[in-house]
């Protein structure tokens, strides 16, 4: 079993697009957008949900009202301030306010845990997001979506592709294909560690060709074989050039130049 993913420096090079065109041509694959945060894989490839999974990922603290004493000391140490007091909620004495315990600014520290004299919070498991495994005409796919202001996409990833493979091997699939993020931060190391080969979409602009640099340098540092394919090539002829003159220089191989062509648009449509 082979694994592949595609990846971009930048937003709106055509990636999602270029492995949707992967997943139509390719034989004996699955499907996985590890794009977690802003997945659209299926907008292309219109699954049908066959299971839909909780993702728990973080913590969060949870207020036992009895137990509260009203001494303040959570609302003192919590730095993000999710801890408040709402007058006219109760009496707890020192404030003459209610402790309140905001889920969204909680970043799970646990540290207002740690100093509660009674117990009073206890840390929980976020429901972040849900992952799916769904079936499309091209064969099977597993998405998610994280949840909005939810952290750990990372690990979403990984639950991802962990389920991608297990379908592959079951089925005896040859090839997984991995919509991955953009950029170079914790959700694309996910999504490209232990693969066999990473390929980088880009496209003839300044800023297209800054960001392939600062993903090459992380594809290089794992290690990982990369190609790069150069999108929209004909817009700017001359930055098309720089491109291939710099896969040269660092002997990455070129994968290939698509022209800009309105039948992107048209089909997905």
């Amino acid at each position: 079993m082979k694994q592949i993913t595609v990846i971009s420096g930048k937003g709106g090079t055509g990636k999602t697009v270029i492995t949707a065109a992967f997943a139509a041509l390719a034989k004996n694959k699955v499907m996985a957008d590890s794009d977690v945060d802003a997945s659209d894989l299926h907008l292309l490839l219109h699954p049908h949900i066959r299971e839909t999974h909780q993702f728990k990922g973080g913590m969060g603290a949870i207020l036992d009202e009895e137990r509260c004493t009203g001494c303040d000391k959570c609302i003192e140490v919590c730095r993000f301030d999710a801890i408040r007091e709402e007058e006219g909620q109760g009496s707890r004495v020192k404030g003459q306010g209610m402790v309140i315990i905001d889920p969204v600014a909680c970043e799970g520290c646990q540290i207002c845990a740690l100093v509660c004299p009674t117990e009073a919070i206890q840390m929980e498991e976020n429901v972040s997001g849900e992952w799916y495994i769904s079936e499309t005409k091209y064969g099977p796919m597993v998405h998610a979506r994280l949840g909005i202001a939810q952290e750990n996409s990372g690990k979403l990833v990984s639950v991802v592709r962990k389920n991608a493979r297990e379908i592959a091997q079951r089925s005896d699939l040859k090839l997984v294909i991995v919509d991955g993020p953009l950029g170079i931060g914790c959700p694309v190391i996910a999504s490209i560690t232990g693969v066999d080969l990473v390929v980088i979409v880009t496209e003839p602009t300044f800023s297209a060709i800054s960001d392939l640099k600062r993903v090459l340098t992380l594809t290089q540092h794992f290690r990982i074989q990369s190609m790069v394919l150069i999108n929209k090539s004909d817009l700017n002829p001359e930055n098309t050039k720089e491109v291939e003159g710099f896969c040269r220089q660092e002997k990455i191989e070129l994968a290939g130049k698509l022209p800009f062509d309105n039948a992107f648009t048209q089909a997905m449509v």
